[in-house]
């Protein structure tokens, strides 16, 4: 079955740091663009990071630049969002996307940054 799975959500205060992480099953991630998108109360989806196929390049949104790290691990087939400082606007729920002709999206995780 294909699908994304993201977990390592919770509520953390603000500076403090979390790891999410996307499980893939039924493709590999090293074969597609995969990107982090998060979506606050009230307010559209937003593009977060991105990692490219093959060689891995990276690419962020402005609001998360020198604060978050999007990377993979090819052997266990998943992909990592290291956030840290985190602020009060990065409360969202997150998710996992694969690009390409059929879009795949996990079901996202929360993240809650208050103090």
């Amino acid at each position: 079955q294909v699908q994304l799975a993201e977990s390592g959500g919770g509520s953390v205060q603000p500076g403090g740091s979390l790891r999410l992480t996307c499980a893939a099953s039924g493709f590999t991630v090293s074969s597609y663009v995969m990107s982090w998108y998060r979506q606050a109360p009230g307010k559209e989806r937003e593009f977060v990071a991105f990692i490219t196929s093959g060689r891995g390049n990276t690419n962020y949104a402005d609001s998360v630049k020198g604060r978050f790290a999007i990377s993979r691990d090819n052997a266990k087939n998943l992909v990592y969002l290291q956030m840290n400082s985190l602020k009060p606007e990065d409360t969202a729920v997150y998710y996992c996307k694969r690009a390409g002709v059929n879009t795949l999206w996990g079901q996202g995780t929360q993240v809650t940054v208050s103090s």
